[in-house]
């Protein structure tokens, strides 16, 4: 049953889409649909759901309060699920990439093996938590905190409650949508196009900074090292599960802080940050990077796709 399998030798994960049916035109029109699938087809097909949010709830009239939530200057809960959602489209946009243009099963997106490894999944989840905890006892020791919120807490408003609601149940999906596309299919694509694995990494990290909008050199820096390590991670793991276990933690932390301590507003919408920033950055990436690689290692997480081995059968005599 070896033909079944797509590939003919071990592959590492962004080499998975060179399959036996491997043509360079599958990659290229692969990468042209999702990025319409993130500019374009995500957001519109979740503009009706926004449409209905609004006339559930707004201020004002429906036209000014549908415009105020697709801008998102001032954060209300209809626009942030319709940028979650809209971004949440992008996995299965991925999956019907996959499935059509390079005729595999979703499940190869996930991992190696392929699918979630869910014990792999579940660890990298409690590790993420201690990366970013590393980080905030670092904080503690630098001259300025960039993460000071204020010494007092925000009033709990109906409005931070929504808003609140939605950061549970959307943000999780959000993040995953991100990693599906940048860490996941463009990962594969570009490693595919190019056959060198290095350079599909720093593509993916480059691309996923540069999506983020207007930014200053530190902001920048800041995503393109979490894209890099989590290109990383992926290209040493084989597969998804640590970088969505530590993009979910880190939005979520990130927009809880701003909805009970600091300014919603700002930190959906922030475009700078100081350059002391920087090494909180490095302490949560790293101390992230050289504990997932030990996990990992301890538990036998392969890293590369398993075609069957045929073996030479002996002719009766």
């Amino acid at each position: 049953m070896s033909f079944l399998h797509p590939h003919e030798e071990p592959q590492p994960y962004p080499l998975v889409l060179r399959t036996r049916s491997y043509a360079w035109w599958r990659p290229v029109v692969g990468i042209v649909v999702v990025v319409a699938a993130m500019f374009v087809f995500g957001p519109l097909l979740a503009l009706p759901l926004l449409g209905i949010a609004v006339a559930l709830d707004h201020d004002g009239t429906f036209g000014d309060a549908f415009e105020q939530s697709l801008q998102l200057d001032t954060v209300t809960w209809q626009g942030l699920m319709y940028l979650n959602l809209a971004l949440a489209f992008l996995v299965p946009a991925t999956w019907l990439v996959v499935r059509l243009v390079h005729g595999l099963a979703p499940r190869w997106l996930m991992s190696v093996r392929p699918g979630i490894r869910w014990r792999f999944f579940g660890a990298c989840l409690g590790l993420s938590l201690v990366a970013i905890a590393s980080s905030v006892v670092v904080s503690a020791f630098l001259p300025a905190d960039p993460n000071d919120l204020g010494a007092s807490p925000n009033e709990w408003t109906g409005r931070l409650a929504a808003i609140g609601v939605v950061v549970l149940l959307t943000t999780p999906l959000q993040a995953i949508g991100e990693e599906y596309l940048f860490r996941g299919y463009l990962l594969q694509a570009f490693g595919a196009l190019t056959r060198q694995p290095w350079i599909a990494v720093v593509l993916t990290a480059v691309l996923f900074a540069l999506a983020h909008g207007v930014q200053n050199a530190p902001l920048f820096l800041d995503r393109l090292a979490f894209g890099l390590v989590a290109g990383y991670v992926v290209l040493r793991t084989g597969g998804l599960e640590a970088g969505i276990a530590l993009h979910i933690w880190n939005n979520l932390i990130a927009f809880g802080l701003a909805l009970t301590l600091g300014d919603i507003d700002e930190t959906l919408n922030v475009s700078e940050v100081g350059w002391s920033n920087l090494p909180l950055t490095i302490t949560q990436n790293g101390v992230y990077l050289v504990l997932v690689l030990l996990v990992a290692r301890r538990m036998g997480i392969a890293t590369r796709s398993a075609p069957p081995v045929l073996v030479p059968t002996t002719p009766h005599v």
